[in-house]
């Protein structure tokens, strides 16, 4: 049987510390909360009714439960005050140093029993353990912000750490109606050496101004599905706490470069730069601790200048191609009010693609999402052809043809000889380098990457690509197109990955290189992406959709050109690949889909 805990204590009551608070007092555990000062005590003591009060406001709380969760609670200045508990939870800044005078100062006051329990997100817990008598009762207890509502807990045993007081924690952990997975002692944990890879990534692309810090956020948001864009995550979390995770990871996870802190990050650290909490960070806020955006100098206007500057008028567009993306692109513009002229390599291909486009709009009339009037108007204004002669008068083409080289650079020497000057010519590609595509015309000012996400009548996001030789007004006209259509485009250079795929392939690398590594399972890794982060889905799930062979053909294209070791792709999936499992697609990938 799990041992009881009808006491627990809680040090540092910041936002995590009256998070962990709250959890345990909601649950019907009686709690002591301990701050270093009665300043301190205070601030926390008003997170904790600041928190509980929202909770009624909102319904999620009734006032009774409220007012009886306050009663299990007992202030306190001081560690004496824990002498009594059953199990302590640490949740104060994260140093080192500190971390080890509470945990051996912990030892001298609590029962012999008592479990002594970190909340550290990234420190090791061995090195804080071996502050006590008593290792073998050390465990880490990771929660997420915001405590009451984030499902996950990280629970992570050092190599002493004995079984029983694991099992009591994951039985604790159900009590509390959390989804725990337990780890070993390793830097990062799970959650955090997946995710500030990637915010890392994130920040280095904007401080190398590749992107906006508008553009990189809604590119995550929209192509990926996240809650949040990493930048504005990086000021939830505070920019000085990311730079601590950051270089904890450097040095305790075998130094990859990826997890050295970018330049730009330790500039803002020192010139008070942290996020919500200061007032500014990447975005600037309404006041410190607020979470409104403000407009401050770098913010786009509403008529932004790259809109309004130097676009060129679109009303006749050409699409050549006849897979789903093509297909899909079709439909966007007609929908949108653009005359299409659709050009695939034979009446076959036409009268196929014509019965997809076909299908998709009647869907969306069954499902009430178009009139029948604006399904026939939308086809009316589609031409079907097998000749790429037809596009002479178009003002844009879009090229969404195979993912090769060759045939893409053949099929836009064609097009420059066919359209008329000043024609936008677009590429979908998602791997290819755009430039080598637009120096096969004799125009590469008027070539630019269009990136729509599969299902392109769905998906919000297009990433507009412009190369060292795109023209201002081909990019403004891109974005203009992106707008009448209904989409975001985000502008960014040409670099391999563009910006969706250059932050989110390497993460789910990573994870490949977790499972490898046997330091976790598949569904506790997917588990911990989706309950602690709130990705839509985990990575291994995600590979298995996306398909194990495009997304190490994506990795390879990736380390090819940036050449960071750290984005070598993992053996296990090149493994994977060479025997045929591919993912859903072939019914096995990291899972068997095969009753599915």
């Amino acid at each position: 049987m799990a041992r009881e805990f009808s006491t627990v204590g809680v040090v540092g009551l910041g936002t995590m510390g009256a998070g962990i608070v709250e959890v345990f007092a909601r649950n019907g555990i009686d709690v002591v909360a301990v701050e270093i000062s009665e300043p301190a005590l205070e601030r926390g003591r008003a997170t904790l009714a600041g928190s509980t009060d929202r909770a009624v406001a909102k319904g999620k709380l009734a006032e009774a439960d409220r007012d009886a969760l306050h009663e299990r609670v007992r202030f306190e200045v001081g560690l004496d005050a824990l002498h009594s508990v059953d199990l302590v939870i640490e949740a104060v800044p994260e140093h080192l140093d500190l971390k080890q005078r509470i945990f051996a100062e912990l030892d001298r006051v609590c029962k012999p029993e008592t479990i002594l329990a970190t909340n550290t997100s990234s420190l090791s817990v061995t090195e804080i353990s071996v502050a006590t008598s008593r290792p073998n009762q050390v465990i880490g207890i990771h929660f997420f912000n915001p405590a009451p509502v984030m499902k996950l807990v990280e629970v992570v045993r050092t190599v002493v750490t004995a079984p029983e007081v694991v099992a009591d924690v994951e039985a604790l952990c159900a009590r509390l109606g959390k989804v725990d997975v337990t780890i070993n002692d390793r830097a990062g944990f799970i959650a955090n050496a997946l995710l500030f890879g990637y915010l890392n990534h994130a920040v280095a692309m904007f401080e190398s101004h590749y992107a906006t810090r508008e553009d990189i956020d809604a590119a995550m948001k929209l192509g990926c599905g996240l809650p949040m864009g990493p930048l504005a995550l990086m000021d939830l979390i505070g920019l000085d706490t990311a730079y601590e995770i950051l270089d904890t990871m450097y040095r305790r996870g075998g130094r990859d470069r990826r997890h050295a802190p970018v330049p730009l990050l330790k500039q803002m650290v020192t010139a008070g730069l942290l996020g919500r909490k200061s007032g500014r960070g990447f975005y600037t806020y309404e006041r410190p601790g607020s979470p409104k955006v403000v407009p401050d100098g770098t913010t786009p206007s509403a008529t932004d200048a790259a809109l309004a500057d130097g676009a060129r008028a679109i009303t006749k567009v050409g699409i050549v191609g006849s897979g789903t993306m093509a297909t899909g692109i079709i439909e966007v513009f007609a929908k949108a009010g653009y005359e299409v002229v659709s050009v695939t390599r034979g009446a076959e291909k036409s009268a196929s693609v014509c019965e997809a486009v076909k299908t998709s709009l009647n869907k969306g009339v069954v499902r009430g999402k178009l009139a029948e009037a604006d399904r026939d108007a939308a086809l009316g204004r589609i031409t079907w052809t097998a000749t790429l002669d037809h596009l002479a008068d178009v003002d844009l083409v879009v090229e969404a043809v195979v993912e090769e080289l060759s045939v893409k650079k053949a099929l836009f020497a064609s097009l420059d000889e066919i359209c008329k000057p000043g024609v936008v010519l677009a590429t979908t590609t998602s791997s290819l380098p755009v430039i080598d595509v637009a120096m096969a015309t004799q125009r590469p000012a008027d070539v630019v990457g269009l990136h729509f996400f599969n299902p392109a009548p769905v998906m919000p996001l297009v990433e507009v690509v412009r190369t060292i030789r795109t023209s201002p007004e081909t990019t403004a006209t891109a974005r203009a197109v992106c707008a009448a259509l209904g989409k975001t485009g985000v502008v960014c250079g040409d670099r391999s990955g563009f910006i969706v795929n250059a932050l989110l392939f390497p993460y789910l690398n990573d994870a490949v290189k977790m499972l490898e590594a046997s330091y976790s399972t598949a569904d506790d890794i997917d588990h911990a992406m989706k309950l602690g982060c709130g990705y839509p889905m985990g990575p291994f799930e995600l590979l298995d959709v996306v398909g194990l062979d495009v997304s190490l053909a994506i990795q390879r294209e990736l380390y090819l050109e940036l050449r960071e070791p750290g984005f070598a792709p993992a053996p296990l999936l090149e493994h994977l690949v060479t025997a045929g499992y591919l993912g859903r697609k072939t019914r096995r990938g990291f899972r068997d889909h095969s009753h599915r």
